[in-house]
């Protein structure tokens, strides 16, 4: 859509958009939250528009749901007595998904998925914060960011398989398991063991290049 891309469009809305701020800053204007709530899910539905209409326009995917998202979290917000962390989910996961239909769209982008899945799993912790979770939020943490990494090795790209996402997806997901298990103490000892690992990794692979 040249919409999109009209300057003179865009010119347009941060205009109106200041002007709406500036009055509800003056107390000229009160209520204004239903307006942004249809501003963005408007904003958030013409970029989806576009990108139906030219599948070239992957990139449309990230603002159309973002913007989608922001507007049902303050949808939530005006109309709900919903918590703020269930607003915050809202609006990372409408961001995450964004990245995840990115991927989606064009595997070629393989890592739209390292974005989306961090997205969805601190939209998902965030979602649990009010509870008494426990150690439960930190496990969830580290599973999600595990196994985002364990799809970017297993899922089909363009590019090859991306082998090397196995290592930090095994030990997030490690780490996973001694927070549930209530053992998190020795995470302190494995990041330096990881790191120092990761080191003479990469130091025996030059010296062999160079060997060779």
């Amino acid at each position: 859509m040249k919409l999109l891309t009209s300057k003179v469009f865009w010119g347009l809305v941060l205009v109106v958009g200041g002007l709406i701020l500036l009055l509800e800053s003056m107390g000229i204007l009160e209520g204004s939250e239903a307006f942004w709530m249809e501003a963005f899910a408007v904003a958030g539905v013409l970029f989806l528009v576009a990108l139906l209409s030219n599948r070239g326009t992957w990139w449309a995917a990230i603002p159309g749901l973002s913007l989608l998202g922001i507007a049902l979290g303050l949808g939530l917000d005006t109309f709900t007595n919903v918590s703020g962390e269930v607003i915050g989910a809202v609006i990372l996961g409408g961001i995450g998904l964004g990245f995840i239909f990115v991927y989606l769209l064009q595997p070629l982008n393989w890592w739209a998925i390292i974005p989306g899945g961090v997205l969805v799993t601190l939209a998902i912790v965030a979602g649990i914060e009010g509870s008494d979770s426990g150690p439960i939020s930190g496990a969830i943490f580290f599973a999600g960011m595990g196994l985002t990494f364990v799809l970017v090795a297993l899922l089909p790209n363009k590019v090859g398989r991306m082998t090397w996402a196995w290592i930090p997806g095994g030990i997030l997901l490690l780490l996973a398991i001694l927070v549930l298990s209530g053992i998190e103490s020795l995470i302190n000892y494995i990041w330096p063991a990881v790191l120092i690992a990761a080191g003479v990794y990469f130091l025996l692979r030059t010296v062999i290049k160079r060997n060779r």
